[in-house]
């Protein structure tokens, strides 16, 4: 009896273990859904899939899988991955790296959702560079939310001076090259400034 309880409970574990990966795909499938229910198209219009576009301002931004915006999604994973940490420990809940990605991955998920509401393009298109920003392919939304699942692996692996260095970085070349980063694109959109729009726009 003791033996047949035993090995009934074996099957269980592998599944305990794996549970947390098996919902991240869950999401970026229920995401991709979402979004593609929502009207957004499931790659560019232009009918193909490029690893990397690089001009901002272009039908064709944000439509691909990577461009000059993907870093800004590296740094949502170095963020989220400091908050969840600090978080379990003022909880004092010892939450396994995998449970932690699968947090950062719903709320990356949510925010592309919501991103890609008409609320926030024509919030995007009056207030930003974004002048003729359209939304996010569904193709693009899934490559971010990898790119922030990137980010807070290397978070985990980086030391946190390192980590720092590296988002600066990110954020200040991001910036000289198109005038516009992370930063820039919370503060656009949370209050914009101006001076600072006039400044993006090449003035």
């Amino acid at each position: 009896m003791q033996m047949t309880g035993a090995s009934s409970l074996k099957p269980a574990r592998p599944l305990r273990a794996a549970w947390p990966a098996m919902a991240i795909v869950a999401v970026l499938m229920a995401t991709a859904g979402i979004l593609f229910a929502m009207g957004r198209v499931p790659i560019c219009t232009c009918g193909t899939v490029r690893l990397w576009h690089g001009v901002v301002a272009s039908a064709e931004d944000s439509q691909h899988l990577t461009d000059w915006y993907t870093p800004s999604h590296i740094v949502h994973g170095f963020l989220f991955y400091a908050a969840i940490w600090g978080l379990a420990r003022v909880l004092r809940r010892d939450l396994r790296f995998s449970v932690r990605l699968l947090i950062a991955t719903v709320i990356e998920a949510a925010w592309e959702i919501v991103e890609n509401t008409p609320m926030i393009i024509d919030r995007y298109r009056s207030v930003t560079i974004a002048l003729g920003y359209n939304g996010d392919s569904v193709i693009n939304s899934i490559a971010d939310i990898l790119a922030m699942m990137a980010g807070f692996w290397l978070a985990s692996r980086l030391p946190v001076w390192l980590t720092v260095m590296v988002a600066l970085a990110l954020e200040v070349v991001v910036a000289l090259v198109i005038r516009d980063n992370l930063t820039l694109n919370v503060l656009m959109l949370l209050w914009p400034i101006d001076w600072v729009k006039t400044w993006q726009m090449g003035g």
